[in-house]
């Protein structure tokens, strides 16, 4: 048994250094396609591919790198005794041809309709690869069953990147969707994600060449880490959109939209949240910016810790919406000198976390003639004035009052003046006091006598 244990290790250790594709072509209830369908042939292969998914239910179907031409949708089963998970080489291309029927290349739950998450093989998913809309298709689409996942997926060139439809589950599709990064194909139509089923979660997505980031008409959806970003012909910036939302009842947690001429657009009064989300413009071509476009008769969102770092060469609204409803700006982060004149946004704010701009002014000591100020930070944002550069300190008040008039004896004037009393007179003796009264002079003689006697000898 001993002797075992390094003979297991080097397998182990080949096993290590094997493509992941030779394990999955190899392992039990895996095919591989290519055993039956030829990859890089410039054909259409769909009806192909089609009927090996058909022949093989609950099977893992293994798709090795190559490009495989599609003419119409590649359809998997919702019902768990038929489904499968097809799984694809990182370099395996599912491509649609110039003459694509319609729909997206790739439509889980495309047929066989099922509702349930309590049977096995409910769970079925895409993996991997990269499938290709050739501009004129859908990327992958959700149309019925329970459970679905998609993941580390590239989709390219479509006109809307993923569709998750109305579910099988009275509306809800419950569908799993993460690691995916989408990139559209630059036309006015063209859409990142649209969700009509209920109860999806979206983890970790990208999105890019779209005019519309994400569409929700559903609720109970849950987005983290998701980020369209616009990037195609300026003459479409206007109604472009990085999120819009015609639901309600959906949270939004880590979500960025950049350079959308609206960053989060609301059809109707939803009450969905938005916590720790931000929007993004790096260039001034678009123009107008907006922060938050509310088109019901109330706004009702909560925004929580939103950062909105708007452009100072555009025009800017952070809010555009009914002043009516239960919605809230929490904890608002944005350069309020970047704004137009439009601040209806500040009926909705509970608390504003502006970013200051901040101005050294220098102390300038007060004088007789003027006031003085002490050294500070004045904030070009919101006026107010700081102790330190961190605007922590808030000071009320920077000025210093002017230094008091110095004091002077008074100026007694002419006219008579009150007679001195006899210690405030000069003397009139030699013995240095004042002598007064009718023997005065008896007095000063008497002092004279001596005083001649006292210096003579």
């Amino acid at each position: 048994m001993l002797k075992l244990k390094p003979i297991l290790a080097a397998v182990l250790c080949i096993a290590m250094l094997l493509p992941i594709s030779v394990f999955a072509a190899g392992l039990p209830g895996t095919v591989c396609v290519t055993d039956y369908v030829a990859a890089d042939t410039g054909e259409d292969v769909a009806d192909a591919l089609q009927a090996l998914i058909d022949a093989n239910p609950n099977r893992t179907i293994w798709f090795p790198d190559g490009e495989y031409l599609v003419s119409h949708p590649i359809c998997t089963p919702a019902d768990p005794s038929k489904s499968v998970d097809l799984q694809l080489a990182n370099y395996a291309v599912i491509r649609a041809t110039d003459d694509f029927t319609g729909g997206a290349v790739i439509a889980l739950g495309g047929k066989d309709p099922y509702n349930t998450s309590a049977l096995i093989g409910s769970n079925y998913s895409l993996t991997g690869g990269v499938i290709d809309g050739s501009d004129i298709a859908d990327g992958v689409s959700i149309d019925s069953g329970r459970e679905t996942r998609v993941q580390n997926t590239a989709i390219k060139n479509t006109v809307v990147g993923l569709h998750v439809k109305y579910g099988a589950n009275s509306g809800s599709s419950d569908a799993d969707i993460r690691d995916v990064n989408i990139t559209g194909n630059s036309a006015a139509d063209s859409v990142g994600i649209l969700v009509e089923g209920y109860d999806n979660t979206f983890t970790n997505v990208r999105i890019g060449f779209v005019r519309t980031g994400v569409v929700m008409r559903s609720g109970g959806n849950a987005l983290t880490n998701v980020h369209p970003l616009f990037e195609i012909a300026w003459d479409l910036y206007e109604g472009s959109c990085g999120f819009r939302e015609e639901s309600g009842s959906n949270v939004y947690t880590y979500c960025y939209s950049d350079q959308f001429q609206t960053a989060f657009k609301i059809v109707g009064n939803g009450r969905s949240i938005y916590d720790n989300c931000c929007a993004f413009w790096w260039s001034g071509k678009g123009g107008n910016c907006t922060g938050f476009r509310s088109e019901g008769s109330s706004f009702n969102a909560v925004v929580t810790n939103l950062r909105a770092d708007f452009r100072k060469d555009t025009d800017n609204t952070m809010y555009s919406g009914p002043l009516t409803g239960s919605g809230v700006f929490a904890r608002l982060m944005v350069k309020e000198e970047r704004l137009n004149a439009n601040r209806t946004y500040l009926t909705f704010v509970e608390q504003a976390v502006i970013v200051h701009t901040l101005n050294y002014v220098p102390e300038t000591p007060a004088t007789v003639a003027s006031e003085g100020n002490v050294a500070y930070y004045r904030c070009a944002t919101c006026g107010k004035n700081f102790a330190d550069p961190e605007a922590t300190q808030e000071l009320e008040n920077v000025t210093v009052p002017r230094l008091p008039e110095p004091e002077t004896e008074p100026d007694p004037g002419p006219g008579p003046q009150p007679d001195p009393g006899p210690e405030e007179t000069q003397s009139n003796c030699v013995c240095g006091k004042y002598h007064s009264g009718p023997f005065a002079f008896i007095l000063i003689f008497f002092h004279r006598i001596v005083y001649f006697f006292k210096n003579l000898f």
